[in-house]
C-alpha cells in the first residue's frame, strides 16, 4: 500500500500586496496627521513588504519615507508660524 501525501499549504502564484497598500494608506495619514506614528508604521509595513518581495514593496517603502519627511516638514511650517 502506497499513500501519497499532499502538502497542507499549497503555494499560490497569486501574490498579495496587502502590506504595500497598508503602507500607502499610512503614508497618506502621515502627511497630515502624526507623522511620528503613522510614518514609522508605514516605513515598517513597507520594509516588511520589501522583505516579502511584494510587487509594490519598494514603491511603498519609498513613498512612506517621503511622506514621513513631508509630514514633519509640513508640521514644522504650520507650528513655526503659530
Amino acid at each position: 500500500m502506497t499513500q501519497t501525501q499532499t502538502p497542507l499549504a499549497t503555494t499560490s502564484t497569486k501574490q498579495s500586496n496587502v502590506l504595500s497598500i497598508v503602507s500607502f494608506v499610512l503614508s497618506a495619514l502621515a502627511v497630515f496627521l502624526l507623522p511620528i506614528i503613522f510614518g514609522v508604521a508605514a516605513i515598517i509595513c513597507g520594509g516588511v513588504a520589501v522583505s516579502r518581495k511584494e510587487r509594490l514593496g519598494v514603491t511603498a517603502l519609498t513613498v512612506s519615507v517621503v511622506a514621513t519627511i513631508l509630514g514633519f516638514a509640513l508640521g514644522y511650517l504650520v507650528f513655526a508660524n503659530s
